[in-house]
């Protein structure tokens, strides 16, 4: 390093529960289930219904049909109780929070999280900022 030689800079490789990312995208559904949490196992057991079947198959298409090097098309969704699998690493969806629909892009980190976890649904409280009504000098009106 006293050389002027720049090291490297290593990034971590990522891993989930112990198995990395291409073998992850390689795992069928019931190894994926031995692997998440267990209300994810619980869940995946019971079957996948037709909604959250229907969003796999949109991101799919949407994956599919899009060029190299670019993002794919946004897909909206009000399921906010989908858990993400690999399957879904790279897409980009829609959440909806109540009010809109917050943009979120999947990445390796959040599988077996759910979609729900990456769109507030609430504008968290600004604590120290004065409102209307919080001060006796506000309450005042002129007339003219």
């Amino acid at each position: 390093m006293a050389d002027g030689e720049k090291k490297k800079r290593a990034f971590k490789k990522f891993t989930y529960r112990g198995v990395d990312l291409d073998q992850l995208l390689d795992l069928n559904s019931e190894q994926l289930t031995a692997l998440v949490h267990c209300r994810a196992r619980r869940r995946f057991n019971r079957g996948m219904k037709r909604k959250p079947l229907a969003l796999l198959k949109r991101l799919r298409n949407a994956k599919k049909n899009v060029q190299p090097n670019e993002k794919p098309e946004v897909i909206k969704t009000h399921l906010r109780n989908m858990i993400i699998v690999p399957e879904m690493i790279g897409s980009m969806v829609g959440v909806y929070n109540g009010k809109t629909f917050n943009q979120v892009e999947i990445k390796p980190e959040m599988v077996g999280h759910y979609l729900a976890e990456f769109s507030i649904t609430y504008k968290p409280v600004r604590h120290g900022r004065p409102g209307i009504g919080a001060t006796h000098s506000s309450r005042f009106i002129p007339l003219k």
